[in-house]
């Protein structure tokens, strides 16, 4: 019993740990006048430029991730202590364990989706500045297009001079 415990408490830790983006979810296509060799080279510089920007994403979700399963474990044994003695404090540090490592796993897939995120943002500005064609959704284009005010008519051309007035 106590082996499936601390098999099933591994499986639970190892289950939260956020993973590092391997590369960008979105599609890069050659810019106009690029080669494919071009293309290919600074994909992979973007990759690079990109994963040197979000560095610090994943580890965020594993923080969270032991940090949540080492203090459910421990409120969990204090409050089994206080209600059901040395038994208790078992039960309640296992029952601690999961909910801890449950909410871990949730702010491990929060950091891994953010992290995916900032990692794409990162990419398609590269691929970009490269002068590569990165699609988006028109929506999300025309969401970010400034909408000017409709520039006033000008005035009309002017007449003729008035007449001079009558001489005397």
């Amino acid at each position: 019993m106590k082996s499936h415990l601390s098999a099933l408490c591994a499986a639970l830790l190892l289950a939260g740990c956020a993973t590092a983006p391997t590369g960008p979810s979105v599609m890069a296509l050659p810019g106009t006048g690029k080669t494919f060799e071009q293309f290919r080279f600074d994909d992979g510089d973007c990759r690079q430029y990109a994963s040197s920007q979000t560095g610090g994403a994943q580890q965020a979700g594993n923080d969270a991730s032991v940090r949540n399963a080492a203090v459910g474990t421990a409120i969990g044994a204090v409050a089994g202590a206080a209600i059901g003695g040395r038994q208790g404090a078992a039960v309640g540090a296992g029952g601690g364990l999961i909910v801890g490592s449950t909410s871990g796993a949730g702010a491990a897939d929060r950091a891994t989706y953010y992290g995916q995120r900032d990692y794409d943002h990162a990419y398609i500005q590269c691929m970009y500045a490269k002068g590569h064609k990165v699609p988006v959704a028109e929506s999300a284009w025309r969401s970010q297009v400034v909408q000017q005010p409709a520039a006033a008519a000008p005035p009309p051309p002017p007449g003729p001079p008035p007449p001079p007035p009558p001489q005397r």
